[in-house]
Order: structure tokens, then sequence, then C-alpha cells
């Protein structure tokens, strides 16, 4: 992990304010590889989603 970087083992707390960007992805070795990237902000009471966009999968070919 980079400086900065929140994780499992993270021990600050969270602050309202404060904003993520919360990337889970999957690689296959030598193919491919995606992320789904999503922006949240701490708020008061809880977090909300700052960007929208569908996540369907989608099959192009």
């Amino acid at each position: 992990h980079e400086p900065g970087d929140v994780s499992s083992t993270h021990e600050e707390p969270v602050r309202p304010g404060q904003c993520f960007s919360i990337e889970p992805g999957i690689y296959l070795p030598g193919d491919v590889g995606v992320r789904i990237e999503d922006l949240v902000i701490v708020t008061e009471g809880g977090c909300e989603v700052l960007n929208s966009y569908p996540k369907q999968l989608t099959v192009l070919g």
C-alpha cells in the first residue's frame, strides 16, 4: 500500500468531508484486467457516492 491508502489495516478514523476512491478490480495475468471505480465522500450520517454509472455486464463482439 502507498502512504495514505485506506485498507483493512488502516487505523486512523474516517472523518466527514474526506473523499475516497473505491477501486475493486480483477486481473487475469497475461490476459486482461478491469477496475470499477466509485468516488465516495464521508458525511455525518455515513457516506455518499459522488458518481454513478451502470455496472451491468455488457458483452461486446
